[in-house]
């Protein structure tokens, strides 16, 4: 029997990114994607990034929560905003692994530390310094040494995101036991959850159960959120090539590994799905 746990993905911010580079961080401007909540729900179920993890091997393998077949509506679409963001620069404080192999650090070091009660080092700042030397290497006497110029210049980068939205995301699987742990795994998550980017908790309970039936139905009994935009929100339907007015998306996820992030191709349809005596409500506000 076909069962649907439903998703409450509300907060100040959102950022479900389709083509981030570094300096570039996009959002889709309409609602999260597939690859950000499968995501969220790997987390949350102890999936670590690299798919190699000591602390919880019973984590469910990436292949399983990317088989569930995904649903999302926009109760309230939010503002989209962008960030200007700087990384870099600035004054940083010595680490004691910054003394090892940087001999500018190693000498300034020496010196009365700005604040002695900060720890055996003390505090010791230098102008234009940012992040670990670079091209480290073991001198004539075989003492390390930073190989290239310490002096760091700030990055400026542009992020976007979505202001003061809320969706009902929505994944169904024949498998009920699977969606049961998964809805446990939201209210208990084992790792850190974020609505697509790090600084983006999410403000509202994740979980809002598992109820019989597919995607569409019940969508179609869950009442819009409270404080929604939108009488007649769309919706964004996982479904297969030969469905008419379906469009390919590239956000189904094969790797999250850092050096190897993996998408590939699906589809999905955009409608309407009328609100019928909607049963599946939500606590007040």
């Amino acid at each position: 029997m076909t069962s649907t746990l439903l998703i409450r993905l509300a907060g100040p911010l959102q950022a479900w990114g389709t083509a981030s580079r570094f300096l570039q961080r996009d959002t889709d401007p309409e609602r999260p994607t597939k690859s950000g909540v499968v995501g969220l729900l790997a987390a949350a179920d102890g999936h670590h990034r690299e798919a190699h993890d000591t602390d919880h091997p019973d984590a469910l393998p990436l292949a399983v929560l990317a088989e569930l077949r995904f649903g999302v509506r926009a109760d309230r679409p939010g503002v989209l905003i962008s960030d200007y963001h700087t990384v870099g620069g600035g004054r940083f404080p010595v680490r004691p692994r910054d003394l090892i192999v940087d001999p500018k650090r190693a000498e300034a070091a020496e010196r009365k530390p700005i604040d002695d009660a900060e720890g055996a080092f003390g505090r010791v700042e230098l102008s234009s310094w940012y992040g670990a030397p670079k091209g480290i290497h073991p001198d004539s006497a075989g003492r390390l040494q930073a190989g290239i110029t310490n002096k760091r210049m700030p990055l400026i980068t542009k992020r976007w995101y979505l202001s003061d939205a809320a969706f009902v995301a929505a994944v169904e699987s024949e498998n009920r036991s699977l969606l049961e742990r998964l809805a446990n795994r939201l209210d208990h998550p084992r790792r850190m959850v974020w609505l697509g980017r790090k600084n983006c908790p999410p403000a509202e309970r994740l979980n809002h159960g598992v109820h019989d039936g597919d995607l569409e139905s019940v969508l179609a009994r869950t009442a819009l959120l409270p404080n929604s935009t939108a009488s007649s929100p769309y919706s964004w339907v996982e479904t297969t090539q030969n469905e008419p007015d379906t469009v390919p998306v590239v956000d189904q996820p094969v790797s999250f590994t850092s050096r190897e992030r993996v998408h590939v191709q699906r589809w999905e349809r955009r409608r309407l799905i009328p609100l019928v005596a909607p049963t599946i409500t939500w606590e007040s506000e």
